[in-house]
């Protein structure tokens, strides 16, 4: 780790950058299981966050992993370090008054909690979001193949099947994707937001 860095400040301060792009930057955080619908709804809020003319921007894990994650495995050690970069990336973002939506399975509390706190102390806000679907749900859909690989041993430490979940045990908000539609996903997050003085 290098120890000759010295944070340079810019010349637009926060409250500067919120007032000129008249929105407050945060950072929603979905988590759930592979084919809970993570992707759908993050693709589908992002839509909506920019129609309402909101400086959105989405991260998703496949394609992080494509680009600045391209250098990690699944391994225990790699998720964490996954889900620390994400934590720091989103960070930047909302520090710049975006609103980032990252869609990661993050399967530890540990690694999420860490993401949350780097947040607050910055002041910026952090909305963890479970998308919820019970493991009989999501194997039923497994539009990529993934949990049937999993269950025939090729895939190795696949979450939910050889690898742990730990789901969200007070999420600011819980999503049951078994029992409502993607609409109906985004309007609860768009709710969330505006009670919250995130967007107006």
């Amino acid at each position: 780790m290098s120890t000759n860095i010295t944070f340079h400040p810019g010349s637009v301060d926060a409250r500067e950058r919120v007032g000129l792009l008249k929105q407050t930057g945060v950072t929603i955080w979905l988590t759930g299981l592979s084919a809970s619908g993570k992707s759908t709804i993050a693709c589908a809020l992002e839509q909506h966050l920019l129609h309402l003319h909101k400086f959105t921007y989405r991260l998703d894990g496949d394609n992080v992993r494509l680009g600045l994650n391209k250098d990690l495995s699944f391994d225990e050690k790699s998720r964490v370090e996954n889900i620390r970069r994400i934590g720091e990336v989103s960070k930047l973002f909302a520090d710049s008054a975006c609103i980032a939506i990252t869609a990661f399975i993050s399967p530890y509390r540990a690694d999420r909690q860490v993401a949350r706190e780097l947040h607050e102390k910055g002041g910026l806000g952090f909305i963890e979001v479970f998308v919820d679907a019970p493991l009989s749900v999501v194997e039923q859909r497994d539009p990529k193949g993934l949990y049937k690989a999993a269950r025939a041993g090729t895939i190795k430490d696949f979450t939910g099947i050889s690898a742990p979940y730990e789901a969200p045990e007070k999420p600011d908000i819980h999503i049951r994707t078994d029992e409502c539609d993607v609409t109906r996903a985004v309007e609860v997050i768009i709710e969330y937001l505006t009670k919250h003085d995130y967007i107006s």
